[in-house]
């Protein structure tokens, strides 16, 4: 006569061999705190983005403001995912996004002048800062100070969102 076979206990490992050799688990990730490499690459990320920011607003010959809030979003981003969770990180790309957009928007002034002019870039970027100074504080506007402002918020929140 044949046994009746138990019913499942629910547990998949009721039957396994006691002798079996499992696999350790994989060791954790690597915790990622280093705020210096974080700054360094958030000082980058802003002359990048600063760079690309004034070539997009000097090729299309006027200020692109929202372009400023991804400027921001990267130097957070880049700074976080290379820094880790350090709170000190939002902050500091927060500051480095108002010089950023700053400079772009240098930079900008410069292409346009330097199309307008039939001038090299680097002759006014570089021999005329103080005049190009003059002519960023004449052509601000309230906008130009919001989309700073946004700049700074959008990199502390590139920075949250890298280690959400």
């Amino acid at each position: 006569m044949s046994q009746p076979v138990p019913p499942p206990s629910g547990n998949p490992f009721a039957g396994a061999d006691a002798d079996a050799q499992y696999a350790p688990a994989p060791p954790p990730a690597p915790v990622r705190d280093n705020v210096v490499l974080g700054i360094v690459v958030a000082v980058v990320a802003a002359l990048v983005g600063a760079g690309a920011y004034g070539a997009l607003g000097g090729a299309i010959e006027r200020e692109v403001g929202y372009a400023a809030i991804g400027v921001g979003f990267l130097i957070g981003f880049a700074a976080a995912k290379i820094g880790g969770r350090n709170p000190v990180l939002p902050f500091v790309s927060a500051l480095l996004a108002l010089p950023a957009v700053y400079l772009g928007q240098l930079v900008a002034i410069a292409v346009i002048l330097g199309k307008t002019t039939d001038t090299a870039f680097a002759d006014i970027f570089l021999d005329n800062f103080g005049t190009l100074t003059d002519a960023w504080s004449e052509a601000a506007d309230g906008m130009t100070y919001v989309f700073l402002a946004i700049s700074a918020a959008a990199a502390f929140a590139g920075a949250k969102k890298a280690n959400a």
